[in-house]
């Protein structure tokens, strides 16, 4: 599996992870402290966090399949997008548990 699989999930876990944070701080603005522009702040979230998502279960995925998960794994993996943090969580265990074979897959360096 190339590196760069890894990185792009990395990389949307990480987006995906930041905008339901800020959703979830948009919709407490919204709906617990009433604030003036909380809805405006949270439409533009919810609809870039939705397109992303989309996104972020293509890679994770993809990763998923050239990893050769089980299913159970890979529906914990594309369900961490849905839950506030939690992709941070999955992410980092994933990144460790697959570096190992990132660096495995990756050419010898020839002697000359």
């Amino acid at each position: 599996m190339k590196k760069s699989v890894l990185t792009r999930y990395r990389v949307m876990a990480y987006v995906t992870g930041v905008l339901l944070v800020l959703l979830t701080f948009g919709m407490i603005g919204k709906y617990v402290l009433d604030l003036n522009g909380a809805a405006d702040f949270t439409r533009v979230v919810s609809i870039a966090h939705g397109w992303l998502y989309v996104v972020y279960l293509i890679f994770a995925f993809d990763l998923g399949s050239k990893a050769k998960w089980p299913v159970g794994k890979q529906l914990w993996v594309l369900l961490a997008g849905t839950v506030p943090t939690a992709a941070f969580f999955v992410e980092r265990r994933i990144s460790r548990e697959l570096e190992g074979r990132v660096a495995e897959d990756a050419p010898a360096p020839v002697k000359a």
